[in-house]
């Protein structure tokens, strides 16, 4: 009986990870294997006789190419960058290296450009005050406009242009990468901090620079956070680093409520200290009525909706099936 062609996904996986990796990959005629969080084991071992390696950190270098051996023909990489493949070490085995976007990252990263305009542009104020006619207050009367005559600016808010500030991103994974894409169309200047520095290619490619992150806060003004919630990460952004920001800076939040210290926000932005927030995401969600968060002026809140449409995961489901059976046939 012809064994089934094994296909390894590299990155050790929690047992929800696990499942839906299964699910996602139910039906193929493949011998699917998982590498546990928990027990990781040595990923030569894992790969051996592989016919596809599938990875998002998990690094395909010189020795697991060795390790797979001759039957190894597909290297999908959960990314649009493929940063952490040898690249030439495929090429000369003849392995396909298939990169696949990664929707719900994009999705996240568009979010927080997003809010970092809404901050820039005072949106949410001058919406409000649109609607509410706060023109009354100041002695104005509706007229109509031409093309030179018109009422700039007929409210008192400061909006503010993005291009040549300083994009500060704590986090350089996926979605860091992505939004340093887009933040360099919009001609901002791009600092990042993280815990690996990236390639010295990718860094040009996005036009990033690496700085530690004490750096990073005092000359930044837009901070976007881009790290997962640990131990280590806990209110990262505690008052002290706060304090570290410019008066006139904006802190973007779409990666998880814990990383801040909401307390030390609230009274930052309360007191000026730091010029406003933009924040996808709480300590506690749904956001508690009465939270003082939402009794600021100088905050945008979203209701946790970076994610997007949450249909991401089904398209590089269906992506990576596709690349899949394409190799199988």
């Amino acid at each position: 009986m012809v064994a089934s062609p094994k296909v390894v996904v590299l990155d050790p996986l929690t047992e929800e990870f696990q499942r839906r990796w299964r699910e996602d990959l139910e039906g193929l005629p493949i011998e699917l294997v998982l590498r546990s969080r928990e027990t990781p084991g040595d990923p030569e071992s894992a790969v051996a006789s592989a016919r596809v390696l599938i990875t998002r950190r998990e690094p395909v270098d010189e020795p697991l190419l060795r390790a797979a051996g001759e039957g190894l023909r597909l290297v999908i990489k959960l990314s649009r960058w493929p940063v952490g493949v040898n690249l030439e070490g495929c090429r000369s085995r003849g392995v396909e290296v298939a990169l696949v976007p990664q929707l719900g990252c994009i999705s996240v990263a568009e979010h927080a450009m997003a809010l970092i305009l809404a901050c820039a542009r005072d949106l949410v104020r001058s919406h409000r005050g649109v609607v509410a006619g706060d023109y009354r207050g100041l002695g104005l009367v509706p007229q109509r406009t031409t093309e030179r005559k018109f009422a700039f600016k007929w409210l008192p808010v400061a909006p503010t242009e993005v291009y040549g500030k300083v994009l500060g991103i704590v986090g350089f994974g996926e979605i860091g990468k992505e939004l340093a894409a887009r933040a360099r169309a919009f001609g901002m200047e791009i600092l990042y901090w993280s815990r690996s520095r990236a390639p010295l290619e990718l860094e040009q490619e996005l036009g990033a620079c690496y700085c530690p992150l004490e750096e990073l806060l005092e000359r930044s003004d837009f901070v976007s956070l881009h790290v997962p919630h640990t131990e280590e990460t806990e209110k990262l952004m505690d008052g002290a680093r706060l304090a570290r920001m410019k008066s006139t800076a904006f802190l973007i939040n779409t990666a998880r409520g814990g990383v801040v210290d909401e307390a030390a926000l609230v009274e930052a932005l309360r007191s000026g200290r730091i010029a406003g927030a933009g924040l996808d995401v709480f300590v506690q969600e749904p956001l508690p009525v009465g939270h003082p968060l939402t009794e600021l002026e100088n905050v945008i809140l979203t209701p946790h909706i970076g994610g997007g449409s949450g249909m991401g995961r089904a398209d590089q489901r269906n992506r990576v099936r596709e690349l899949i059976l394409r190799q199988l046939s």
